[in-house]
């Protein structure tokens, strides 16, 4: 798949600087151990799975409040709250989110000062630009996410990449030395790519309710498995290499792959109009990056109300992120998290919904939301500054 991936005009790597892995998160667990970490800094508007690794490794996250528009982290409080941090720590994560890069040249000033690595977090930034660079091409290094729904899917997966010869070397052991999908991993990840190909937007949310049930209770491979969500302690197995059926599924994947981030792109152009007519300040996207948009963001005043006139009405919302560490909504000291210091991201966590964008959003469909969204307009903030 690397060699796929090469030849893509978007992305420019070489075979020797990529690595494999059986999902995103493990990628970045590889990096974390490549590099050595005593604290990473990273967002608190995030997945617990990029927390996880990090304290998996006996090591502390350590929050930094997000900017209100971009949802990227706060670059103005990464330096003035965090200085005694910031000497301590070994990375900074640079979360790429819904598809946005966060402004890589001011972190990796500040990085610098303080002689630390820049990881940047991938995982929903595929196919987008931070001033005319690739995601994914400029920091230090970086991992990315091939998960069902992340920008191009092999079911599960991801990968590392970087252009530093030592990290390089350090993760290309750990790909060949980490344990093989099992013959039942491909078997059980093959049905489950079957499934996801034959499900229509209509049934969206009695799918998503039965895959999160069954990977809670680790009855099926999930993005996000029970064990995970419990406690911050490694499942066993969790150092795995990539499969066969992942590489084969992403070689197909990447073939439409421009196609399918214009597709992504015309459709949050969509969203943006219909937006701007309803007087709803769309999703900013500052002049250095190219946002791809995974997902589209809006900010409501009663989620759980807003998702259930969706369901009723079958339309599809998602809810990244419902915490500052997704999902968890409990026992967060758990992760190194302490409740209130970190007020934005804790506010936009209770009231985001995401629009989708992915192929199987048509036009049609597209005016179905419009008309939902128009219905519930009372129910929608207009910008961050309502809430």
């Amino acid at each position: 798949m690397p060699e796929v991936i090469e030849k893509l005009p978007y992305f420019s790597i070489t075979p020797d600087n990529v690595s494999l892995f059986w999902k995103g998160r493990v990628a970045l667990y590889a990096i974390l151990k490549a590099i050595g970490i005593k604290e990473v800094i990273l967002p608190a508007f995030t997945c617990v799975v990029a927390v996880n690794p990090i304290i998996y490794l006996g090591a502390k996250p350590v929050y930094v409040d997000v900017d209100p528009i971009t949802y990227n982290i706060d670059v103005k409080m990464l330096e003035r709250e965090n200085v005694k941090t910031l000497r301590k720590a070994k990375a900074i994560l640079a979360q790429n989110t819904f598809g946005l890069s966060a402004d890589l040249d001011a972190i990796s000033e500040i990085a610098k000062k303080y002689d630390l690595f820049v990881i940047e977090d991938c995982a929903h930034g595929f196919g987008g630009f931070y001033k005319g660079k690739p995601n994914g091409t400029i920091a230090d290094v970086s991992f990315f996410s091939t998960q069902w729904n992340k920008p191009f899917s092999t079911g599960l997966g991801g990968f590392a990449v970087t252009k530093n010869p030592e990290i390089a070397e350090r993760l290309r052991v750990m790909e060949k030395t980490f344990i093989r999908p099992s013959a039942r991993d491909e078997m059980v990840l093959k049905t489950l790519l079957f499934v996801r190909g034959k499900l229509a937007t209509g049934l969206y949310w009695p799918a998503v309710k039965t895959y999160r049930w069954l990977s809670k209770k680790n009855l099926i491979l999930g993005s996000s498995q029970g064990e995970e969500l419990e406690s911050p302690v490694m499942p066993d197995g969790f150092e795995k290499g990539f499969s066969g059926i992942q590489s084969k599924r992403g070689r197909k994947e990447l073939e439409n792959f421009d196609k399918i981030l214009e597709h992504r792109k015309k459709i949050a152009s969509f969203y943006k109009t219909i937006l701007s007519d309803m007087e709803i300040e769309p999703p900013y996207e500052p002049d250095y990056a190219v946002h791809t948009y995974l997902k589209f963001p809006l900010l409501i005043k009663d989620r759980m109300k807003f998702f259930k006139l969706a369901e009723k009405e079958k339309i599809e919302l998602g809810d990244w992120f419902v915490s500052p560490i997704h999902p968890i909504t409990k026992d967060f000291e758990r992760w190194h998290y302490r409740w209130g210091e970190n007020p934005v991201a804790e506010k936009v966590s209770r009231h985001i919904v995401n629009l989708p964008t992915h192929s199987q959003v048509t036009e049609d469909y597209v005016d179905r939301i419009a008309q939902f969204l128009k219905k519930n307009r009372n129910k929608i903030y207009g910008s961050y500054e309502e809430i």
